[in-house]
């Protein structure tokens, strides 16, 4: 006699039906009890909404045993006849930053280079997780976005994240995972009380649960209103980017002095998280503000892990702390997209006499090239760079494209804006914004 199915896998078969049905769905296993469960309901859902599964593993080496836990998971997904893929991170820490951090470091990295964007990634955190993280946060100082926790859904690099099993008690999936006979791997690393999350789930939160029975769930809803409040901060903020210009690594100096000091903090945080940089410490944030009173020829430059902050003419720049350099000739049919630092951008450059035209090359910059302006002549191009406001340093991603011995257009290849055109050609897509409004001209 089959079994009813229980509130857990109506769950997850509500949350399966509602991927789509084109594209894979992979479950971060680890072998505990709540990935291996996730992974099972997900097996079974998959009986009324067919899906392709897979299975991803991520070996720390970070104890003698995480062989074990490979070797699980790998018998329970034959078992369950899904595809399984082990991927080994080495686990380095770097400054500020414990050991969890830079396992979670690696394991997202892992992800992002495994799972093909478009596809959906199912982590196992249940309701009890959620409280712990809130109450982390808090203790850490952590602001609004730290205390909203953990999302059921983000988007993590084109990939879409979820949490299906988010809202469910740590108690009600060890009753379902008994009830269903599974077999999990325990990590004995989770009994030690050296790190902060386990000496919460040991130490703290039964003492909670002693006073207030429901504190997980009531600590879980905290983080869920937080998440909230987050989100209409992000609107504010991005009324305020759009505003000053819609371009998260480029603030206009003036308008952004304008804003109360709150709302620059804001600001700052949205665009870096729009560029996928790191947010500052606070006291990196609050010196990269006092800077923004500084003189329009002063070299200002404000540094943290992953990121360089300058404010130069009149312009705050948001950064990667590498520096982008275009340094290989590549071909181009000019209008077959470009691949620059940012992406894959859709450009075009080509005749304005419609015909034919032998392959484009871009090279970089050697110095002394020369564009041909419409009503402007011949154009050295370290000048218009100069006049288009392109910092020096923006400079060395610039690549020159030359059809045949003539130079015929330039591209920043950090984020493909065309930022000058030869006369007698014509481009497609996005123009350099700063400095002059001659880069309309050319």
């Amino acid at each position: 006699m089959m079994r009813p199915a229980s509130s857990i896998a109506a769950t997850v078969t509500t949350a399966l039906g509602a991927t789509d049905p084109n594209r894979g769905v992979w479950i971060a296993l680890s072998g505990g009890l709540d990935s291996s469960l996730l992974l099972n309901l997900a097996v079974a859902a998959a009986d009324q909404y067919p899906r392709r599964l897979q299975a991803l593993h991520v070996h720390h080496g970070l104890q003698s045993c995480a062989d074990d836990f490979e070797a699980h998971c790998r018998a329970l997904c034959r078992s369950l006849e899904i595809p399984l893929r082990v991927v080994n991170v080495r686990v380095a820490v770097e400054a500020g930053e414990g050991v969890e951090g830079a396992a979670r470091r690696a394991r997202y990295n892992a992800f992002q280079q495994t799972i093909p964007a478009g596809d959906t990634l199912w982590l196992a955190q249940h309701l009890d997780d959620q409280a712990e993280t809130f109450l982390l946060a808090a203790l850490r100082g952590s602001g609004v976005g730290g205390l909203a926790a953990m999302p059921a859904e983000r988007q993590l690099a084109g990939i879409r994240l979820q949490r299906p099993l988010l809202e469910v008690p740590r108690a009600d999936l060890e009753a379902e995972a008994q009830r269903r006979c599974l077999v999990w791997s325990e990590d004995p690393s989770n009994a030690q009380a050296t790190f902060d999350r386990n000496f919460l789930r040991h130490a703290i939160l039964p003492q909670l649960k002693e006073r207030w029975p429901q504190a997980s769930r009531l600590l879980a809803r905290s983080a869920h209103w937080m998440g909230e409040a987050d989100g209409l901060l992000a609107e504010l903020a991005d009324e305020d980017l759009q505003r000053l210009g819609g371009r998260a690594g480029e603030l206009p100096l003036a308008a952004l002095g304008k804003l109360s000091a709150s709302r620059q903090r804001l600001l700052i945080r949205h665009c870096l998280r729009q560029l996928g940089l790191p947010t500052p410490p606070e006291a990196r944030l609050g010196a990269l503000l006092e800077q923004l009173s500084a003189r329009n020829d002063a070299q200002v430059r404000v540094c943290w892990p992953g990121v360089e902050a300058r404010c130069w003419r009149g312009t705050l720049w948001l950064m990667s702390d590498t520096l982008v350099v275009f340094d290989t000739p590549r071909d181009w049919d000019g209008h077959t997209s470009l691949v620059t630092d940012r992406g894959e951008h859709q450009l075009a450059l080509s005749p304005l006499s419609g015909q034919a035209m032998e392959l484009l090359v871009l090279r970089p910059r050697e110095g002394g090239e020369m564009l041909r302006l419409a009503k402007r002549g011949q154009r050295d191009l370290k000048r218009l760079l100069q006049e288009l406001g392109v910092p020096t340093w923006r400079r060395q991603a610039v690549a020159v494209i030359w059809h045949g011995a003539t130079t015929v257009a330039a591209l920043d290849m950090v984020e493909g804006r065309w930022l000058a055109v030869a006369e007698g050609w014509q481009a497609q897509g996005a123009w350099w914004t700063s400095g002059t409004d001659e880069s309309e001209n050319f």
